[in-house]
């Protein structure tokens, strides 16, 4: 090696570790302010929920509020290209879903963002069953009359999403096809504005996540047919699983995990996953977070990535084998 090589060789040793350093100081002095936490939906859905819950107790883990910010619209196009958007440093994080990072993607040709190159995963916060309501108006008392129902008036009745191109769009088509049955979509900027028409009667029913619909249904100012899940849930004993209702491809939970911008510094990524993988294990997030059917997971960053990468391939092989096209 010449001496100028040598030269090159140190200084670009030197140069690595003042990198290092600098990266494990801005880690280090991590968080100095508040963290703004993007919700691609409105408030009052799962999503939102979901959200709030663990702000709370990652907040004081991380010694800073976060505060939640809700950027409902496009399925959750819009809040998760709000994020894309932001500057890489940590303090704009965002709540990603199957509908952000797979079924979006999946349907809608015009989806402004890259659901695997545009984020950073940090952790898949939690699972959640989807579950099939309808209004109490609604003259069947299980999926089965349901789906009775829907072949003797094709066209007649109406389900409601969070959005076109998100997971409670997807699932009602699959549903559609899977049953044979013709029900209207009627889209909303969210799961809660989707939601509060579903019980108002507006609408005769939702695909939603179970964590927002759990209160009404409990109320009795919804009727659960159908939850998807392994198997029954303690919360809802007598609901039966799509599978056994003879629609096992229906049986997907939904997750809802915490994303940053691609390039935030892995130290930062590190100290957001360690911090909220702790809230996460708190008794009392994890008893509030059950009250509502929602289960606590706190995976790591690559093992996130994996699950939205799956969740994606399995999604566009729904959409292209269904037909499935949106234009939020």
């Amino acid at each position: 090696m010449t001496v100028l090589s040598q030269a090159k060789a140190v200084l670009a040793t030197a140069l690595a570790g003042l990198c290092l350093s600098g990266a494990a100081q801005a880690a280090d002095a991590y968080p100095n302010k508040p963290i703004r936490l993007i919700v691609p939906f409105a408030a009052g859905g799962t999503t939102d929920i979901v959200a709030r819950v663990v702000a709370e107790g990652l907040g004081r883990e991380l010694g800073q509020a976060v505060v939640v910010e809700n950027r409902g619209g496009g399925g959750g196009s819009i809040g998760a290209d709000a994020l894309v958007r932001s500057a890489p440093d940590g303090y704009t994080l965002g709540v990603a879903t199957v509908s952000t990072m797979a079924t979006n993607p999946a349907t809608n040709p015009k989806n402004p963002y890259n659901p695997l190159k545009d984020f950073a995963p940090i952790t898949n916060m939690v699972n959640v069953p989807n579950v099939l309501t309808v209004n109490p108006s609604v003259p069947a008392k299980n999926m089965a009359e349901f789906i009775a129902l829907l072949k003797a008036n094709p066209g007649k009745y109406s389900y409601a999403s969070s959005g076109a191109g998100g997971i409670g769009h997807l699932d009602g088509e699959l549903f559609k096809s899977l049953t044979k049955t013709d029900m209207v979509h009627v889209p909303y900027r969210g799961s809660g504005p989707a939601l509060n028409d579903v019980i108002a009667g507006q609408v005769n029913a939702q695909f939603d996540n179970l964590p927002s619909s759990m209160p009404h249904i409990q109320a009795g100012k919804l009727r659960a047919l159908a939850v998807a899940a392994p198997k029954r849930l303690p919360t809802l004993p007598d609901v039966p699983t799509f599978s056994e209702g003879g629609l096992p491809e229906m049986d997907n939970m939904a997750w809802y995990g915490l994303v940053a911008p691609a390039g935030t510094p892995q130290a930062v990524i590190d100290r957001i996953h360690d911090a909220t993988v702790k809230a996460l294990k708190d008794p009392k997030i994890i008893q509030r977070l059950a009250d509502g059917g929602s289960l606590v997971d706190g995976n790591t960053p690559a093992e996130y990535a994996a699950q939205i990468k799956r969740e994606l391939e399995l999604r566009q092989r729904i959409a292209k084998e269904r037909n499935i096209q949106s234009t939020n």
